[in-house]
This record gives structure tokens, sequence and C-alpha cells, in this order.
């Protein structure tokens, strides 16, 4: 069975085509209104949604000060929904207009860092955590650009036909369902052999992967997707997944900025650890 046959026009013009996010999207970028972004007591500023993207950086933040590094920070939830990401402030710090975003006040200037890789690779040079310095560096960035890189695949890609998109098309659904799952066995043919991405210590590697991948584990992503991709394959995935969903930093990154689920797995604002009082973590 093949889809209705689209002849493209000579000239493509912009016009909404419905899905679950057309209200927000266009071929445009820049702020849309004049608003400012709060502001906190530490020295970074997060502004972000907890999405795959935006719970590397939550996790990243609690891995540090889990690791007993001076990495407090002001977690400002970014309501995409409502268009917030295309307010001034956010725009001067991220004019990607996507979550997450960080300012970092540590130094004598203030430092804008947006898109997720930068962000984590950011905290990590700045801190000397979670990226080797000797010659397994490579690996560990090779690791988090193949992640970078392959995400817009499976979010965008497979995420979007399967899941948003107005209509369901099959050669779209089957083109992206074909990536998704040849990721998923780059990455188990990976920790058949190694116990993290980047060998045998937990990087930024693991924690850009570890979002994007973990929902298709516990199947908490694109309704049926597990079952649909048949996730259940991918073992040493599933056995890294686990292992790292133990560590009290994931745990705790994962339900920052959440807006949605369960209330004692939602934490929309984050400022202290004390907010983490009463929360499934």
């Amino acid at each position: 069975m093949s889809d209705a046959t689209y002849t493209p026009p000579d000239v493509w013009t912009y016009s909404e085509n419905g899905g679950q996010f057309a209200g927000i999207n266009r071929p445009t970028a820049g702020a849309r209104e004049d608003r400012d972004l709060p502001v906190g007591d530490h020295a970074f500023q997060l502004y972000s949604l907890a999405t795959p993207n935006g719970v590397k950086a939550t996790v990243m933040l609690e891995e540090l000060l889990e690791a007993g590094f001076d990495a407090e920070y002001d977690a400002w939830p970014i309501k995409i929904s409502d268009s917030d990401q295309f307010a001034s402030g956010f725009v001067d710090i991220n004019p990607n207009s996507k979550i997450p975003a960080l300012l970092d006040r540590s130094g004598p200037e203030p430092v804008r860092v947006f898109e997720s890789g930068a962000i984590l690779m950011h905290l990590a040079e700045k801190f000397g955590a979670f990226l080797p310095t000797d010659a397994t560096r490579a690996e560990v960035l090779s690791w988090l650009f193949w992640q970078v890189g392959s995400a817009p695949f499976i979010g965008g890609g497979f995420g979007h036909f399967y899941a948003y998109a107005p209509e369901k098309f099959e050669y779209p659904i089957n083109r992206y369902a074909m990536e998704t799952k040849r990721l998923f066995d780059v990455a188990d043919q990976q920790l058949a052999r190694s116990e993290y991405l980047g060998g045998k210590d937990y990087t930024i590697a693991d924690i850009a992967t570890f979002p994007w991948f973990a929902p298709f584990v516990t199947g908490g992503i694109y309704g049926e997707a597990r079952q649909f991709l048949s996730i259940h394959e991918y073992t040493h995935v599933e056995r890294w997944v686990k292992q790292i969903a133990d560590r009290p930093g994931v745990q705790r990154g994962r339900i920052v900025n959440k807006l949605w689920g369960e209330e004692n797995e939602q934490l929309p604002e984050r400022h202290t650890a004390s907010d983490f009082e009463g929360k499934n973590v």
C-alpha cells in the first residue's frame, strides 16, 4: 500500500498542516513577544522542560551535585505548548528557540549555552567531570555527537510520523522506524562490549543518550512504540538503562521541569535540594 503521490510545487510556501505542534511551528526564527525570563540566586540558570533533550541538562547538574561539586542551579520551566520559547528573554539565550538553554553566571561575565550537547560539554569541562581527558576522550565525544546527530531521526522523524502527525503514512513511519531500530542496534552492539557507551566509565555520552532510549525501554514514549519497534530485542540497552536509572542524580534529574504525570514525579521548578522532599526519587 503506497501513500498518495505528492508533487512539490516549484516554490514552497508555508501553510499550517495540522499535527500536535502545528500551532507553534513556523519557518521563521526570532522572538514573538517581549518577556523577560525569571532569574534565581544560583550561578546556573536553566530554562527547560523534561523532554528527553531537557532531561540531559538536569541529570547532568544533579549528577554534578551528587558527586560533590558546587553546581547548584535554578531550573525554570519553558512551556513549549504555550510558546514560552519564543519570548524575547529566552531567544536572547537561545536564538534557535529550543530547550534546554543555560545561563552560566559563575564567571566575570554571563555565558549563554544552548543545545543540549553543548551544555553537557560546557559543564563537564567546567567541573572536570564525566568527560575523560585521556585517550578515551575522543571515544566519549564520538558517542555524544552520535546521539546529538541521531536524536532528530528518533524524535522529529519516528516520533512525529508515528505519534504526532495528523495522518498516518506508511513510508515515513517505515523509514524512521527502520532508522530508530538501527540506532538501537548500534548502541546494543556497543553495550555488549562495554559497560557504558564510551567504555568502562559513566560519561556525558550516557547522560545524553539515556533520556532518549530509556522511555522506549520502559514504554513511556510515543504510545505503543516499545511494542511496535520490538525494543525487548535490545537486551544490552535494557541492562544499561536499568543500571543508569538507579542513579540518584538521574532519578532527581528526570523529574525537574516535569509538568505531567503523577504529582510526586513532577518538579516544575527546582531551586534547592529540599524541593525534592516528598517526591518519588
